[in-house]
């Protein structure tokens, strides 16, 4: 409803009047715009519940692995499901000890499992590669360690310069893609 203020004709000492006028849409634009609208808030609601399934990993990694961490809205390419699923990102830089390149990694995903996270059921992980899928309270999460700038997000470059290299560590990355937990492949 609109309000508008109309002087009316029949109104001889000059006041002004408020009358009341209903828009109506008409045609297909005003409904397509009411449902854009719609589908952007619903979009915007989900978005906002992907991102809390990383509250907790994004926590972790920060209060007990001591990284700097952040989480971002994602979509991930689900093998299981050939769908693209709605989800988020954690994207991670730390560093740590290491005697062999790769051991931080192994201190990483041990960390993790200590914390309660199990194997998902069809984990396909990419065993040369260090990758690995892993579940907990109900949100499977693909990790993939690396070093240096790869992905080239704006979050990636946050994370890497807010993160400062402890004395003697080598330094080191993760992205973790998480999307709700799904049942084994049949």
């Amino acid at each position: 409803m609109v309000k508008v203020w109309k002087r009316s004709p029949h109104d001889r000492v000059g006041t002004n009047m408020m009358i009341q006028t209903m828009l109506h849409p008409s045609g297909p634009l005003p409904m397509l715009m009411v449902g854009f609208l719609t589908c952007a808030a619903a979009s915007s609601e989900l978005r906002a519940q992907d991102v809390k399934r990383c509250e907790a990993l994004n926590r972790f990694l920060i209060e007990t692995m001591g990284m700097e961490a952040e989480t971002s809205p994602d979509t991930v390419d689900d093998w299981r499901t050939r769908k693209i699923l709605p989800g988020c990102r954690v994207t991670a830089a730390g560093s740590a000890l290491r005697e062999v390149p790769g051991e931080e990694n192994e201190v990483f995903y041990f960390s993790l499992l200590a914390a309660g996270w199990t194997r998902t059921p069809d984990p396909h992980d990419r065993p040369q590669e260090a990758a690995i899928r892993l579940r907990l309270d109900g949100t499977d999460c693909f990790f993939t360690p690396y070093h240096g700038i790869r992905l080239g997000t704006e979050v990636e470059m946050r994370v890497n310069t807010a993160f400062q290299t402890r004395p003697g560590e080598d330094r080191y990355n993760f992205l973790a893609q998480c999307v709700e937990a799904l049942p084994a492949a049949p």
